[in-house]
């Protein structure tokens, strides 16, 4: 039976439109992200979007001498990625990490993806220190890779002891979520707020964030529309000109709008000439420039009527009646960030009063050197007051710039006229009310070596702001255009909540670096309206022609573009690919001949076309259209009719789908001669069916295509089974078995025809498979695993073979086995226990691989916790068809009850550390752990207590209660300490203290000293009045230190960090005033070491002190 054919439709697969782009940079650089906070990209984003997360282990870290380095290319949402790494930094001290379009080159015109991703620096001694950072980006061919120029400080990265670097081997992790949804290119800005965007020409957007906050000052934009231009102007050349045109365009057209007009009549020919200009720089050239052409005209003096203020810079003697004032204007105003918590503090520093005294006195006319004050007062304040924030400084230590990303607040209202006046000077008219509204921010994200500008504008100065970034304009709220644009440290949840609460914080590298203020009583005046009669005539005949133009040209590019694929598939095909590329239906059309056809071209010379090709005269030939049926096969439908046939290709390819978008797929059915000519067709009535036929050879398992037919719909089956027999080659009458190919997805069905009821009472149709062998009973007889089409289709659907690898030895142990996709998980480690001679299946266990990293997955497969081999081998979208193995020395449902920590065991006078591996049931606690341990390990004397700890980084960081559960404790980061409780512990006076003793050397990197801890650390307790040289005595005696080592030692008090050196008559306990001891880490007794060894030798230096006692482990 046949399943019911739908109308021929070739549905589109993926319905995603790419719409072109026009401006593209000449070689982009590698671009700089945001990092707006650092979780990991959730997996189940809006609208479930297809993500994965990709690890890449790179070994050899520190030896790499390249300058940049790619990642095995993974895919994530049907995309090709990649992680783009400057191991040394790109130009920066900082690690460089981006995320690339794998195949940016060789993808369509115009192609854009829109990704949600984070990139991490896994930190391999404990993950919650892992370097996370995430943005997102539309990627495109002007900007295929996005990222952070400044990841991480390669003074961190390169020091083994921080944990990012071990055995020199760095792991690094991209989380990806391609998100389709909200699209770049079908976001429609004017629509979705009524304004639109500029383009950037790829290194612009600082510029683009400073046009739109002008244009969005109407007075502004009215002065600009009113300057005298003519018709023979020409944009490139004018500023004006082109000034008017982009303000005009930005207020009339419906999308985005392109810059390049106006960078050329700024002179600006080459892309490295908008390298060389910051943000301020622009607004003070463009400023003067527009100033300069507005003189003489109507709107003389408009650029100081609005941005222009004026400051007095006065020195005033103390001692003497003198005082020297200097009157000066400004067009902006740059404020310190660094040291300055708000805007208001800025304006602090700005009239901050400097003395002149000492050497540094004022030379007074007639009256010599004198002690004076020095100083800055407002005159007065323009109407649109425009803030340049100093988030980029030089680092004279450094010998750099530096982008300072401190926490900065500024108002939504600005007063300054706060404090009586404060800021004003005597000369200042007082009736003017200097109160000021926000009106836009503009925003700096990334480093100081690049990164990406956009601004946050309210036009109206409503409660609405909009975000102004490049071709996109959203609506946002007030919380994402101020406070979000502050700056500063974000902290973190805690990874590991309860002991250890010092928050983790992670700086926020986008920030406001510009700030625009509106006076409210110049509101009315400023946010006026600007319409069409404020247009020169010329200027709207110029645009409206120029718009026409440019319609014009994308029509005609369109036309151009306009060409059908053509596939044609034909018995030849079909001859090569079944039995070998597939089984199922009858080719795969991404291997047949295709043809690019311009779509008004008549389909009639496409076929001479073919005739060229493929050597087939037009009247011999004939073409099918292809049908995608309801069960999911793909089969030639009908022929073409003469009436189609005298149809343009792009109408026909309109018949065949309805996707403009479509390829037309075609069936070229011919007849050969006996010389293998080409002959004339049989006509093909209503009463005929085209049936294909394939042959199956049990002994063999071979199954292989042998021709079609055209039938007679009331023929039977019994009066084609000598041509049948001629086509496999057998004797005429030998009896052979017909089934029916229906469908193969989600399951095979196929089943026997009977050859005495007609084809048509079989519901046999055209395109329809009909598979047959030599009787099964025979083939049962041989012992052939698959007797029959049925057993052996189904084998070919499910089978997988798949490579099984020691868990423990992955590169060493592997070996294959051919299972069935369908295999439940009992099947399956059961053909494994009996592959490796095992008698119970039980003590399996297998591990699933994660496809991006080609590593076993972290968590292992949990006893019958998956149905199917199918899922075993499934990870996000992907198929593998590797599986890790390991041989257990109990059961694994009896393992799975139990929790397995790995404890190391100091022993309180032996210098050696033990390793054991404590198995206990989960709902253990860390008595139960002590317990056990106590019969496993030489204790100093029978009554001894011991103790659990978390060690980290050579610290202590918790103390385990003996009533906590095991089964929430984690080993794989964190070291578990056991040790005895030193009998001074035990006799705890009421005034003694139990403080933390860490080793460390100091390490100078970068102009910054950084206390690197190493060898173990322990506690000590320390009595009320001890001096440091009575606890040194001890400290000695407990760590059994020679003299002359000793005496090098230095001693330190170090809180977060810092030390603070300690003398012999120091009382140590006065130094440790908290009570929480336990929980004190960050502040410790420290013993410092000289440290001599080279800087740069890490892996030689890793154990380079002789404080890690000798580990032994057992098992």
């Amino acid at each position: 039976m046949t399943l019911m054919t739908p109308p021929p439709l070739d549905r589109q697969e993926d319905d995603e439109m790419l719409v072109p782009h026009t401006d593209f940079a000449d070689g982009p650089q590698p671009m700089e992200a945001q990092a707006e906070t650092a979780s990991t990209v959730d997996a189940q984003a809006v609208d479930d979007p297809p993500s994965a997360r990709f690890t890449w282990t790179i070994e050899n870290f520190s030896r790499l001498n390249t300058k940049k380095l790619y990642s095995d290319v993974f895919y994530v949402g049907g995309y090709k990625w990649r992680i783009l790494i400057f191991p040394k930094g790109n130009n920066v001290d900082h690690l460089s990490m981006y995320l690339d379009v794998a195949d940016s080159t060789t993808l369509p015109y115009g192609w854009s993806r829109y990704a949600q991703f984070s990139l991490a620096v896994v930190n391999q001694i404990h993950s919650k220190y892992s370097i996370r950072k995430d943005t997102q980006h539309q990627f495109n061919a002007r900007e295929s890779d996005w990222g952070f120029t400044s990841f991480m400080p390669l003074g961190e990265l390169y020091d083994p002891s921080r944990g990012y670097l071990v055995n020199d081997t760095c792991v690094v992790e991209a989380d990806v979520a391609v998100r389709r949804v909200v699209d770049y290119w079908s976001h429609d800005s004017k629509k979705e707020t009524g304004y639109v965007g500029l383009k950037n020409q790829g290194a612009t957007c600082y510029m683009n964030s400073l046009l739109q906050t002008l244009y969005h000052i109407p007075y502004f934009r009215k002065a600009v529309y009113h300057m005298p231009t003519t018709e023979n102007d020409m944009p490139s050349g004018s500023i004006p000109l082109a000034l008017q045109s982009l303000f005009y365009k930005l207020q009339y057209s419906d999308t985005s709008v392109a810059t390049k007009e106006l960078t050329k009549s700024f002179g600006w020919d080459t892309y490295d000439s908008f390298m060389q200009h910051d943000v301020q720089e622009l607004n003070r050239v463009l400023c003067e420039k527009l100033e300069d052409k507005m003189k003489g005209t109507v709107v003389e003096g408009t650029i100081q009527q609005l941005f222009e203020g004026h400051h007095m810079n006065y020195i005033e003697c103390i001692n003497v009646d003198y005082k020297s004032t200097r009157k000066e204007s400004f067009y902006d105003l740059q404020l310190d960030v660094k040291g300055c918590r708000d805007v208001y503090a800025s304006f602090d520093k700005y009239v901050e009063v400097e003395r002149l005294e000492g050497d540094n006195k004022y030379h007074a006319e007639q009256h010599g050197l004198q002690d004076a004050r020095k100083g800055v007062l407002f005159i007065d304040f323009p109407p649109v007051l425009q803030l340049q924030l100093k988030r980029f400084e030089y680092d004279f230590m450094r010998d750099t710039m530096v982008k300072i990303n401190d926490r900065y607040e500024f108002p939504l209202q600005l007063d300054l006229d706060r404090e009586n006046g404060k800021y004003l000077s005597p000369d200042a008219d007082r009736s003017v009310r200097n109160l000021y509204t926000l009106h836009s921010v503009l925003v700096h994200s990334g480093g100081v070596h690049g990164g990406h500008y956009y601004a946050y504008i309210r036009p109206t100065l409503s409660d609405q702001w909009f975000k102004f970034d490049d071709e996109r304009v959203t609506k946002e709220d007030i919380k994402r255009a101020l406070e979000e644009q502050y700056g500063g440290e974000e902290e973190l949840p805690h990874a590991n909540p309860g002991f250890n609460n010092s928050p983790f914080k992670f700086t926020k590298y986008s920030n406001a670096y510009m700030l625009v203020y509106i006076r409210e009583s110049d509101k009315d005046k400023i946010i006026c309206n600007v319409d069409e009669k404020d247009i020169a005539e010329h200027l709207r005949v110029r645009l409206k022609k120029e718009q026409e133009e440019k319609e014009q040209k994308r029509k005609e590019k369109a036309e151009a573009h306009l060409y059908t694929i053509i596939k044609v598939a034909r018995s030849e095909d079909l001859l090569q690919q079944i039995g070998k590329d597939i089984y199922f239906d009858l080719v795969d059309h991404e291997k047949v001949p295709s043809f690019r056809i311009q779509k008004q071209i008549p389909f009639n010379i496409f076929k001479e076309e073919v005739a060229k090709e493929f050597g087939i005269p037009v009247q011999f030939q004939r073409y099918w259209l292809w049908a995608k049926r309801q069960n999911h096969t793909y089969r030639p439908n009908r022929p073409l009719t003469p009436q189609e046939e005298a149809q343009s290709v792009g109408q026909l390819r309109e018949v065949s789908n309805k996707a403009s978008t479509a390829e037309l797929k075609l069936f070229l059915e011919v007849e050969l001669g006996e010389d293998l000519r080409p002959i004339p067709l049989p006509d093909k009535t209503k009463e005929d069916i085209l049936l294909f036929f394939k042959l199956y050879d049990p002994v063999k398992e071979e199954l292989r295509y042998v021709g079609r037919l055209l039938v007679k719909g009331t023929g039977k089956p019994a009066e084609i089974l000598a041509e049948l027999n001629e086509m496999a080659g057998f004797a005429p009458d030998e009896d052979i078995d017909l089934y029916e190919e229906i469908k193969f997805e989600p399951n095979v069905m196929c089943e026997p025809i009977d050859k005495k009821l007609t084809f048509r009472a079989s519901q046999l149709e055209d395109g329809d498979i009909i598979c047959f062998q030599k009787p099964s009973q025979a083939a049962r007889g041989e012992q052939c695993r698959y007797p029959d089409v049925p057993s052996f289709l189904d084998y070919v659907h499910n089978r997988q073979v798949v490579r099984f690898r020691s868990l423990e030895k992955s590169k060493e142990d592997e070996f294959f086995l051919e299972l069935s996709k369908g295999h439940n998980y009992d099947d399956v480690v059961e053909r494994v226990a009996h592959h490796l001679g095992l008698d119970d299946p039980s003590k399996i266990r297998l591990t699933s691989h994660n496809c991006y990293s080609q590593q076993p997955k972290p968590q292992p497969i949990k006893y019958r916790g998956v149905e199917r081999l199918s899922d075993m081998l499934v990870h996000y979208n992907q198929t593998t068809d590797i599986l890790y193995y390991e041989v257990l020395d109990i059961p694994l449902p009896e393992l799975q009850g139990l929790k397995t920590l790995k404890v190391a065991f100091h022993h309180a006078t032996k210098d050696e550390v033990v390793i054991h591996t404590i198995r206990l049931p989960k709902q253990s606690t860390v008595g139960d752990v002590i317990n056990d341990l106590k019969t496993k390990v030489e204790l100093s004397h029978p009554d001894a207590e011991l103790r659990l700890l978390e060690v980290f980084y050579h610290k202590i960081y918790k103390i385990f209660p003996l009533n906590e559960k095991i089964e929430n404790i984690n080993d794989q980061y964190w070291t578990l300490r056991a040790e005895e409780i030193p009998e001074e512990e035990k006799n705890f006076g009421p005034h003694d203290r139990l403080i933390h003793v860490y080793h460390f050397t100091k390490d100078t990197a970068q102009n910054q000293v950084q206390v690197q801890n190493f060898g173990e650390p322990f506690f000590l307790v320390i009595r009320e009045g001890e001096t440091l040289a009575e606890v040194k005595v001890r400290i000695q005696k407990k760590l059994q230190v020679p003299d002359e080592e000793f005496s090098k030692w230095k001693f330190a008090f170090l809180s977060l960090g810092r030390p603070e050196y300690l003398q012999d008559s120091d009382i140590v306990s006065s130094r440790f005033q908290r009570r929480d001891v336990y929980g004190a880490w960050e502040q410790y007794l420290g013993l410092e070491h000289t440290d001599n060894a080279p800087k740069r030798s890490y892996a030689a230096n890793q154990n380079r002190h002789a404080f890690e006692k000798p580990v032994k482990i057992y098992n």
